[in-house]
């Protein structure tokens, strides 16, 4: 219990060297190019997925939005599979760092706002001040939609890296826990055995969803700029 709670969370390295692009980049093996005039069931599936997945965001954007499909489905497959990797033990969650998430979000974040003012120009800016804002709440107005569209990016960060550490650090402690009890009581040791069981079923549909969420928002983002 003396282990420290937060080093599951810090870079890993090889020889002192940070090895985080390995891992990020390891995702890329499990989807691989189909080379085959028929495909095994696995990637069979895996396409089936993705243009599931990929039509149902794609509903709701134009011509101009629609081009930004592949963008979308290799964001939410890295983040899927980088938080499903995390799950394994002795692994590492690169979704579990602000930084990383943040470098995610912001040029995401930005692509659609700048897409937006250089196409929509006059309903960007019409954001900025709702109609029949009284003349005396103007100045405020503006400063509190400037700062609620800065806001964006930090909020898409900071939602995944929050749920995804909280939910690992949780794991931690309950784990940490049945050790400890399974040389005092086996009952209550075994309880919390099944409550950790059930947590790693929630956290399995929790880096699903996470995915999910931050590729969304992005996609919203997206609609309201095309």
């Amino acid at each position: 219990m003396n282990e420290n709670l937060f080093a599951s969370f810090m870079t890993p390295s090889l020889m002192g060297i940070p090895i985080a692009m390995l891992i990020i980049m390891f995702p890329t093996i499990m989807f691989p190019s189909p080379n085959r005039l028929i495909n095994n069931r696995t990637i069979t599936i895996q396409q089936w997925l993705i243009k599931l997945v990929l039509k149902q965001m794609m509903l709701i954007h134009s011509n101009k939005g629609r081009t930004w499909s592949l963008m979308l489905i290799t964001l939410i497959l890295f983040i899927g599979t980088t938080n499903l990797l995390g799950l394994l033990p002795h692994s590492f969650t690169p979704t579990t760092q602000l930084s990383m998430n943040l470098g995610m979000a912001i040029p995401l974040w930005a692509g659609a706002v700048l897409l937006g003012f250089r196409h929509k120009t006059k309903t960007s800016l019409a954001h900025f001040l709702p109609q029949g804002t009284p003349i005396i709440l103007i100045p405020m107005l503006v400063v509190i939609e400037t700062i609620s569209l800065f806001i964006q990016p930090m909020a898409l960060a900071v939602r995944l890296t929050a749920n995804i550490t909280a939910g690992h650090l949780l794991m931690h402690l309950i784990g940490g826990a049945t050790s400890v009890l399974s040389s005092i009581s086996t009952p209550i040791a075994l309880t919390t055995f099944i409550i950790l069981l059930l947590l790693t079923m929630l956290e399995f549909a929790v880096a699903l969803i996470q995915a999910y969420v931050f590729t969304l928002l992005v996609s919203l983002y997206l609609h309201d700029n095309t």
